[in-house]
């Protein structure tokens, strides 16, 4: 089974930053793929994909060494 969940990130403007939150969040364990829908200068969206149920808090940890924040 394979659980997806999307998380809404700020802070995000270009090809760069979509890499840098990918290449962070795919280290997550269980995460088997993260794709964004990127708003330049708005608010995106994160999808993340993973074979157990998604650690929230780990994928927020992820995003936020990125360098990028959770919205609120």
């Amino acid at each position: 089974m394979s659980y997806t969940k999307d998380f809404a990130v700020t802070g995000m403007t270009c090809k760069h930053c979509i890499m840098s939150v990918e290449e962070e969040v795919s280290e997550v364990p269980a995460v088997t793929n993260v794709a964004v829908d990127l708003v330049s200068g708005g608010t995106s969206t994160v999808t993340v994909t993973a074979d157990e149920p998604i650690d929230d808090q780990a994928v927020a940890a992820a995003i936020d060494e990125a360098g990028f924040s959770l919205a609120n």
